[in-house]
């Protein structure tokens, strides 16, 4: 079986070492890069089983990019892995896909930690699958490219981790650019009008991100139930950061009927009723949180779902409900998670004496 890796950079020599060491599994490592002005291009060019080839593309598209590093690869290749220069597999990954991997097989799903949480462990997780057959497979999208079949597909499920190490220092500015060039050419475009208003967001443009995730939700495109449900607590975060509180209530209590086994929108409104000091709509929303275990692996989850901060908020929301022995539970686990937060560890002796005294 022939496996290779391919990929796109620009400006990425601080990246190249670890990458290399983690994708050289693979027979072969096929590199677009599309204008490196450091030592990217001479330190791949160094490795062994590594073909670079230089390409300017104008005007900037990823999925273009994508597509002609694709094209790079040879025709008679079994499985493509379509990896970025700040991504690790762990050790072990080709024999993984080879193990799983037959004939039929068009694609390959694993698991992609996309951050990490301050002691290491995994915070923002989903599924990924840009492992794939070499033909009946091309990029789409000019920003936040998503890999589209042309085939019948056989999938399957590759027991693998890549985890990505974001350079926080990187410039998003073409990003805007280009997603608000994209949706000028086709307003149509779900995606494209999700990843807009998802922008603007990120560059705190609150008013046009709430009018993009308007118009999102009204394309008849828009159909994922997931997403659907993230664009409205994206556009209630929204409101929130406006101090618009009971708009951004409301559109959390949409974000749950939309998703109403996902923990997110629950979480978030539980939060958000305790920021404005109602802790027993906080306590009635946080528990129903707390009662979703099951981690969703289909959409991105939001971290502070899933980590201490809930069984914080839980403490301080049943502390000030009266509910001293569940405040005290909660923020013994809250603690826990947390045993170097000052904050937090101080709240347990408070609420701890509170519940002896109360006894």
């Amino acid at each position: 079986m022939r496996v290779i890796v391919y990929a796109i950079c620009k400006d990425e020599e601080k990246n190249v070492d670890l990458w290399y060491d983690s994708m050289k599994e693979a027979d072969a490592i096929y590199v677009l890069d599309t204008g490196s002005t450091d030592n990217t291009v001479e330190m791949l060019l160094s490795k062994p089983n590594v073909i670079v080839k230089q390409q300017i593309i104008t005007p900037w598209r990823f999925d273009t990019a994508r597509n002609e590093s694709l094209e790079m690869v040879p025709h008679d290749v079994d499985v493509c892995v379509c990896t970025d220069l700040d991504e690790r597999f762990t050790p072990g990954w080709r024999q993984e896909i080879e193990k799983v991997w037959t004939k039929a097989t068009t694609r390959g799903r694993y698991v992609y930690n996309w951050s990490f949480n301050d002691d290491g462990t995994p915070g923002v997780s989903f599924i990924l699958d840009k492992i794939h057959s070499r033909h009946g497979y091309s990029w789409i999208h000019q920003v936040h490219e998503v890999l589209t079949n042309e085939i019948e597909e056989v999938a399957v499920e590759i027991p693998i981790v890549l985890n990505h190490y974001q350079d926080r220092e990187k410039s998003r500015a073409m990003y805007l650019e280009i997603l608000e060039r994209a949706v000028r050419e086709d307003p149509n475009d779900s995606r494209d009008v999700y990843c807009l208003a998802r922008e603007y967001k990120a560059h705190y443009m609150y008013d046009k991100a709430i009018e993009q995730f308007h118009n999102y939700l009204q394309l008849d495109t828009a159909t994922w139930d997931q997403e659907r449900s993230t664009a409205m607590r994206l556009i209630a975060d929204c409101y929130k950061n406006k101090a618009y509180y009971e708009e951004a209530i409301m559109w959390l209590n949409l974000s749950i009927i939309e998703t109403p086994s996902i923990r997110e929108p629950y979480y978030e409104l539980g939060a958000l009723y305790h920021d404005i000091g109602d802790y027993e709509n906080a306590r009635n929303y946080l528990q129903q949180a707390v009662k979703i275990t099951r981690k969703n692996t289909d959409y991105i989850n939001e971290e502070t779902s899933w980590n201490g901060s809930i069984y914080d908020l839980l403490a301080i929301s049943e502390f000030f409900t009266g509910h001293y022995e569940a405040a005290y539970e909660n923020a013994k686990i809250a603690a826990s998670i947390f045993p170097n937060d000052e904050r937090i560890t101080g709240n347990l002796e408070l609420i701890e004496n509170a519940y002896k005294e109360n006894k």
